[in-house]
């Protein structure tokens, strides 16, 4: 094999590098579908902060049935809202995104006045368990729930654990995670994938009969 020069080296590495425009990750990312589609979605340089990715988006809402028109939403873990921005995009008449971080939300606020602050879409300075709490309080439920907390914290149980308060009849949710881990039994799996080191599922809870939501 050839060796290459200095100056071939160097445009390889440049070529390489991340662009500055797309925050420490590398992530340029937009809504993949519905009345938004091709929207840019702003990400915020945060540590750990990983975007689902599209084709995982994508996989997702087709076994959703790609609208999901008068759904109740919740994004538990917004960081850039990706999942809560495509699902008021595909019809939901309701989405509400939770995220704790400072730098986070701001991004997600950028993204909201791009779309010019539809009001179905609200958004939520909480930890995920404090606002969990909060809204099964004000008896708030909702039919599909997004779980994707940061890499590395193992929430899943924690969470699932916490999710049946604020579950409507027949509420899907969709998890996301970056390790193996034993499902409990009161869910059940309804369709799982993996991309690269993302492992996700789409469950139920295992008492309901799905009314209404062809998964």
């Amino acid at each position: 094999m050839k060796r290459r020069g200095r100056a071939a080296a160097a445009a390889v590495a440049g070529a390489c590098a991340p662009s500055a425009s797309r925050g420490r990750a590398g992530h340029r990312i937009r809504i993949i579908g519905g009345r938004w589609r091709r929207t840019p979605i702003h990400v915020a340089d945060v540590e750990g902060l990983r975007p689902t990715p599209d084709r995982v988006r994508e996989t997702l809402f087709n076994w959703l049935g790609q609208r999901i028109d008068g759904w109740r939403c919740l994004d538990l873990f917004a960081g850039t809202g990706a999942l809560g921005f495509e699902a008021a995009s595909r019809g939901a008449a309701r989405v509400v995104l939770v995220e704790r971080d400072r730098r986070a939300r701001a991004a997600i606020g950028q993204t909201l006045e791009r779309l010019g602050s539809p009001p179905q879409l609200e958004l939520v300075a909480a930890d995920a368990f404090d606002a969990l709490r909060r809204l099964a309080s004000a008896g708030e439920r909702f039919d599909l729930v997004f779980v994707d907390p940061p890499f590395g914290e193992s929430l899943h149980l924690r969470v699932l654990d916490a999710l049946p308060a604020v579950l409507a009849p027949g509420a899907l949710v969709y998890l996301e995670s970056g390790e193996r881990f034993e499902m409990p039994a009161q869910w059940r799996v309804l369709r799982e994938g993996r991309a690269g080191q993302v492992r996700y599922h789409l469950l139920s809870r295992a008492a309901d009969a799905l009314p209404g939501h062809d998964a």
